[in-house]
Formats: structure tokens, sequence, C-alpha cells
């Protein structure tokens, strides 16, 4: 009994590890740009201005004009609440009902 609870808590907990990590995704094309901190890919006929920094792993040579695969994740930079426009109406429902009460 104990051993099959431990089994179970062990395959939530890897469960939950495996949930929480970020998505990764890749994009290939010719390199047109290449900076200390960005690189951009012709896929198609968008251009993918794909960002990078010190710890991004090179492998092979990054030159325009070269073929290259990126692999990416996404990650907010900020992220702002905005409230709920319906409770906002409510709200002025409810105050001009309290006014018209209150005569």
């Amino acid at each position: 009994m104990k051993r099959g609870m431990l089994v179970v808590c062990a395959l939530l907990m890897y469960a939950s590890v495996a949930v929480a990590a970020p998505k990764s995704y890749q994009v290939t094309g010719p390199v047109l740009e290449v900076k200390d901190d960005l690189i951009i890919v012709q896929k198609g006929s968008e251009k993918w201005e794909i960002a990078r920094d010190k710890d991004t792993k090179i492998t092979g040579e990054l030159k325009v004009g070269s073929k290259v695969t990126v692999y990416y994740t996404m990650k907010a930079v900020s992220a702002e609440g905005k409230a709920d426009p319906k409770a906002k109406a409510d709200t002025k429902a409810d105050a001009k009902t309290d006014t018209k009460k209150k005569k």
C-alpha cells in the first residue's frame, strides 16, 4: 500500500514539473542579419527577429546567407492585468441604483 502511494506521489510530482516547463519552438531559414543581441532569419515572406544573449548556445558559424535553425521559447517580459469591463458596468449600475434609493 505504501509503495503504491509512493509511486502515485512520484508520478504526480514528475507530471507537475513536466507541465511547468515552457514550450520550445524552432524557426529555420537563411540568416539575414547577425548582431551580438539579435539574429534575423527569413521564413517564407516573414523576417523573424530573435533576441540572443550571452547564454545562447551557438554551434557552427552564424553568418549572413547561411541556413540556420534557431530554437527558442517565449518568455514574458511584463504583464499588465486589466479590470473586467463587465464588472465596471455593474459597479456603475449599482451606483445609479443606490442614488435613486437615497432620494
